[in-house]
């Protein structure tokens, strides 16, 4: 009989609490990047992640939106002090792709400054590649029928309040102007040094373990992860720009 999905998460928490005692001991300094749509589960599947690490060495950022003197600084200023240090381990929900997604779509930015950010971005992440962070980047792909009905009961749900905005609406309304931004981004910004990985979260429980996984599998030394499971191919896969067409990323 197969373990429960309570089970297996335990297990899998049990491999991030090594990894991260390893990571502190060797002083290694992760991110990780969490992206995709409005409900397609970004903040349960960092809750689990967290949630028996480290407070001291780990860190969640959500930023809010730029004030004035941030909108004139260089775009990826304000992301720069929040990377981690040695030991620590970050995980940006939503980061400098920002631009790339809802400031594009919402057009809270220019097509010019688009541009410069989908050129730029790849010359940044090397730069950080090089100066020894590690960084994991990850899609969160979402049927429209899912979001749908995940915003639906958002919306209904008074201990879910706080996670509503004016933007949920726009999400539905906008779905092709989302994906068209989603494509264009990934295929720009995905690198064989700083690589996509997309994962469908239509069941969460499914989703949030083969994500866990992947960041095992990704920074823990084999020996904490010799007996984690590859995650499932079905549910996460490294994006490739065929994936724009051939119906893997939803439409």
């Amino acid at each position: 009989m197969g373990k429960s999905n309570d089970d297996e998460l335990r297990d899998l928490q049990v491999g991030l609490v090594r990894y991260q005692a390893h990571a502190i001991e060797a002083g290694l300094r992760d991110l990780v990047i969490f992206e995709g749509r409005d409900a397609a589960g970004k903040d349960g599947a960092i809750k689990r992640i967290v949630e028996h690490l480290s407070v001291r060495h780990t860190r969640v950022l959500a930023l809010p939106k730029p004030d004035e003197r941030e909108r004139s600084e260089w775009y990826f200023q304000r992301y720069v002090k929040h990377l981690p240090a040695a030991g620590e381990f970050v995980i940006f929900n939503r980061s400098w792709y920002n631009r790339g997604g809802v400031e594009r779509v919402m057009e809270f930015a220019t097509a010019a400054e688009i541009e410069m950010f989908l050129r730029d971005v790849p010359v940044f992440e090397r730069m950080l590649l090089g100066s020894g962070v590690r960084i994991v980047k990850m899609w969160l792909d979402i049927s429209r029928d899912e979001q749908a009905k995940r915003l639906k009961a958002r919306r209904e749900d008074p201990l879910k309040a706080l996670k509503v905005s004016n933007l949920d609406a726009v999400a539905e309304l906008k779905w092709d102007a989302y994906s068209d931004a989603r494509d264009e981004m990934l295929t720009r910004t995905h690198s064989d040094e700083a690589p996509w990985t997309v994962i469908r979260t239509d069941d969460k429980p499914t989703a949030r373990s083969n994500i866990i996984r992947h960041l095992l599998k990704t920074l823990a030394p084999k020996d904490i992860t010799r007996d984690v499971s590859a995650p499932d191919k079905d549910v996460l896969y490294a994006f490739e720009p065929e994936s724009v067409k051939d119906g893997r990323l939803e439409h």
